[in-house]
């Protein structure tokens, strides 16, 4: 996967958390689409920080091919 590959990845979950988020406010969020967002969440984070990590393995001469999506617990508890 590259980068814009990546980048159209992260637009499409970020226009569903935006719906699912309408959704919430309006009170319609059952079980299924909590659960849903719980998912489009992992996922951003995932998609986010592999392209991050292709970046950096680009600036520092690396492969960005050899950069991997990394399990949710460990993208879920990076400190911001």
């Amino acid at each position: 996967m590259d980068d814009s590959q990546i980048l159209n990845s992260i637009n499409k979950l970020v226009e569903e958390e935006h719906e699912l988020i309408k959704q919430a406010e309006g009170g319609e969020l059952d079980e299924t689409k909590r659960a849903r967002m719980h998912e489009v969440e992992i996922q951003l984070d995932q998609c986010w920080d592999l392209l991050r990590q292709r970046r950096a393995r680009r600036e520092f001469g690396l492969n960005p091919e050899e950069a991997k999506v990394r399990d949710e617990n460990i993208v879920e508890h990076y400190q911001q």
